[in-house]
């Protein structure tokens, strides 16, 4: 019986978590990413190109826990998708912008730069799970749309009957 009851808890936690498989950074990571962007600890010189610690730095600030670091995250990313590059680090960019949005909870535009990153490469393993995760949670956060919808009709139309029944 205990099992039975541990097995739905765990069905209905798993339902409602996250369900993907993204890590997470903390604050440190973003620290050290940025103190290598600006040239600490690297010994970058000024003038030397600092873009794969640019890069580094767009990829913790939008894996982190804190909206802040997702929003500017997702802006540097932005700015670096103007710029020339080639089909890799388009493709790189353009996964970041999709963890991004997912971590934002912007699921539609989360899924356009999935598409995107896609397109270039149809094979890419890490954006086809974030896809896959995309798509579940879609799915589930629509379950529990309907459910609140649902859950809504049913106590106004028993408010509706408890008035009804007062009259006669």
């Amino acid at each position: 019986m205990s099992r039975n009851v541990n097995s739905f808890l765990d069905s209905i936690g798993s339902f409602f978590g996250s369900g993907d498989n993204l890590p997470w950074t903390d604050a440190d990571i973003i620290a050290n990413c940025e103190r290598e962007a600006v040239g600490e600890g690297a010994g970058l010189s000024k003038g030397t190109d600092n873009s794969d610690s640019i890069m580094r730095l767009s990829w913790a600030l939008v894996h982190s826990r804190r909206s802040a670091d997702v929003q500017r995250g997702i802006a540097m990313l932005e700015a670096a998708l103007d710029r020339d590059g080639g089909p890799l680090q388009k493709r790189e960019i353009l996964y970041l912008l999709a963890v991004g949005h997912y971590r934002a909870e912007d699921y539609p535009r989360s899924r356009q730069f999935i598409d995107q990153a896609l397109q270039i490469a149809p094979d890419f393993r890490q954006a086809l799970a974030l896809r896959k995760a995309l798509e579940e949670k879609i799915t589930k956060d629509g379950v529990i749309g309907i459910g609140i919808a649902v859950t809504a009709v049913g106590l106004v139309a028993g408010g509706i009957a408890a008035a009804l029944s007062r009259k006669k």
